[in-house]
């Protein structure tokens, strides 16, 4: 019973404002209304991967947006980050989004839809506007995890709960800017057990009074200990959003996401 009250309220997310109004806090502006439109629940799991995704201010983020899909053993992972703080912003990485998933549905690798959101936003916005990014493809049955960077800040990945590094890949330039770099993708083998994080800089480059930044070694520290307490990962990036508030006094000059990914290794009923 439990699981089909789930389901229906689920289902009713995407055409009930009757829904929308009982579980908003306060009213959502203009660009979080379009950019909560188009992205996907803010968690999802099976057997080989868990996956969680937050973004503040909720009710007022323009530029930031995340992805995730399913497409048989692969899962299709992007962080998104338009430049500017207003609807433009939003604008831009909707449809950085929305070209990213066409592409990717009509089967171009990483680089050739990352090549495709360059275009479209230079058509577009004619180099007024740009989206920095990573665009990522985790092969679930044999954990190889492939990426190519958009001028965006790098994927952290934490192995055994405990060690916490870079992954590092050459920049591209942001999609929109012109810069025609070359756009290579790189590779690493996960670890069953292995988590990714995935986030804008509005996470690390958050500053408290004395203008001193939240930082990537206290981010991935936060979620390290708190990894330790054997937390579900919606519950880690709630915490770890509050956290990153009261860094920034509750109020922050950047949008801030993170998306969190868990291998947790082959499907075990295909061995």
């Amino acid at each position: 019973m439990v699981s089909m009250a789930g389901l229906l309220l689920v289902s009713k997310r995407a055409n009930s404002d009757s829904h929308a109004r009982l579980v908003r806090t306060r009213p959502m502006g203009i660009p979080a209304e379009l950019q909560w439109a188009l992205m996907p629940p803010r968690t999802f799991s099976d057997r080989r991967v868990t996956i969680s995704a937050f973004m503040e201010p909720a009710y007022q983020v323009a530029g930031d947006a995340f992805e995730y899909a399913m497409a048989g053993d692969v899962l299709h992972l992007a962080v998104f980050d338009g430049m500017g703080h207003d609807t433009a912003a939003g604008l831009t990485a909707a449809l950085a989004m929305a070209t990213c998933r066409s592409h990717r549905r009509a089967g171009a690798s990483i680089p050739e839809a990352s090549a495709a959101i360059e275009n479209t936003l230079i058509e577009q916005f004619r180099y007024s506007s740009y989206a920095t990014g990573v665009l990522a493809d985790l092969e679930l049955d044999t954990g190889t995890f492939s990426w190519v960077n958009r001028g965006h800040p790098l994927p952290v990945l934490i192995r055994g709960g405990r060690w916490a590094s870079t992954l590092r890949c050459p920049p591209s330039g942001p999609m929109g800017s012109g810069f025609n770099l070359p756009i290579q993708q790189s590779t690493e083998q996960l670890q069953p057990g292995d988590r990714l994080l995935l986030f804008t800089d509005g996470i690390t480059e958050a500053r408290n009074t004395d203008g001193r930044e939240f930082g990537l070694d206290r981010f991935t520290d936060f979620i390290i200990r708190h990894h330790a307490d054997h937390l579900p990962l919606d519950e880690t990036l709630r915490r770890l959003m509050h956290a990153v508030m009261d860094y920034h006094h509750g109020r922050l000059a950047d949008d801030a996401t993170v998306l969190f990914c868990e291998w947790h290794g082959p499907d075990p009923s295909k061995g």
